[in-house]
């Protein structure tokens, strides 16, 4: 007992308060290109993998199954099964909802669905709603859905790769949505009185939103998106508010030359920015017990720069970025807080891997 309180006492001195370092485990393996997760309150997770495999995953063990009953995909370069989330009122509803890349007339475009689990199957399947026009692209999709206090359910679409859609309020693509939970639209939304705009249009601007969150105090939805050559974005969506792109960005061009300014009147600016990019994706404040020194911090996931972007906020400030898991080199797509109180992360890879950090 005495030895076990000198380690523990030595261990208190060595990393205090505020500065936890977690254990990293790998809860899974063999996942083919993982897009993202959810916890059911069993705690199994459903997880999605890019090529149109739902499975229902048990972290402690790492065994999974074959959820059927999902949608047919259009899985070429980052088209395909997208992202998942449950229906607040899950253990009533039972609801599960997709996001996916979709063929549709003349291409293809983002899709919403939802189904009703029941055990390994998705019962009733169904479409709620198209991103359109539909366009001939197998790139920007977009595609994170996250529901917020008021049940409205928010979703993401990128911009196609044909840019000047996102300043287009006659097309959904660069766009944040806003959706009742059947698909309809709810009848506050900022342009549902304007003839020449899209009534589901929330936020418009955008160039490729592949992380969406709310805010575990506020309420208050927040999201990050792809800038091209430098300038990826973490916003704050407001109704109604152009977030400028392609008419100012950080980023430039591909080859060189700058795009448009930094700032413009008439548009909100990011509250932080990437500059060379990381090619974020995923997103989550972390809400759980297990590391307490991280509490309501913002966890990003990097592609290009292979690491799990810690931010430290104060209100809506980033106040200091570390750069974690620098030593595993793996591409980080989808991170979620797991009911155990662990962060949970998915690795985009052809043997993709579940991590636990606790």
């Amino acid at each position: 007992m005495r030895r076990r309180l000198i380690i523990t006492l030595a261990l208190l001195l060595v990393a205090p308060m505020g500065q936890a370092q977690p254990v990293v485990e790998t809860a899974a393996t063999g996942l083919n290109h993982p897009w993202a997760l959810t916890f059911l309150p069993d705690g199994d997770a459903l997880v999605t993998e890019r090529s149109g495999r739902l499975l229902r995953l048990d972290p402690a063990t790492g065994e999974r199954r074959v959820i059927t009953g999902t949608p047919e995909v259009d899985a070429r370069n980052q088209g395909g099964l997208l992202d998942i989330e449950l229906h607040p009122d899950f253990v009533d509803h039972r609801w599960v909802y997709l996001t996916w890349a979709g063929a549709c007339e003349r291409g293809n475009a983002t899709h919403l669905g939802r189904g009703r689990l029941n055990e390994d199957r998705l019962l009733d399947f169904e479409t709620l709603f198209i991103a359109t026009p539909c366009v001939q692209s197998t790139k920007h999709f977009g595609s994170r859905i996250v529901f917020d206090r008021d049940g409205d359910l928010f979703m993401t679409v990128g911009d196609r790769g044909e840019r000047d859609r996102a300043q287009d309020l006659g097309d959904h693509n660069g766009s944040v949505l806003r959706l009742n939970d059947d698909g309809s639209i709810p009848a506050d939304n900022p342009f549902v009185d304007r003839d020449d705009a899209l009534p589901a249009i929330y936020s418009y601007g955008h160039r490729n939103p592949q992380g969406a969150a709310i805010h575990p105090q506020t309420g208050a939805l927040w999201i990050h998106e792809h800038g091209p050559r430098g300038g990826d974005e973490i916003n704050l969506p407001v109704a109604g508010g152009n977030f400028g792109w392609p008419e100012t960005t950080y980023g430039r061009e591909y080859w060189g030359p700058e795009i448009g300014p930094d700032s413009m009147p008439g548009t909100v600016a990011p509250i932080y920015h990437w500059t060379p990019s990381i090619a974020p994706s995923g997103m989550a404040f972390y809400t759980g017990d297990a590391i307490p020194g991280w509490q309501g911090d913002l966890f990003v996931g990097a592609l290009a720069k292979v690491h799990l972007a810690h931010l430290e906020l104060d209100g809506p400030r980033v106040e200091k970025e570390t750069q974690r898991l620098t030593e595993r080199s793996r591409r980080i797509r989808a991170i979620e807080v797991g009911p155990d109180g662990a962060l949970y992360i998915l690795t985009d890879h052809a043997n993709g891997e579940l991590l636990r950090l606790q």
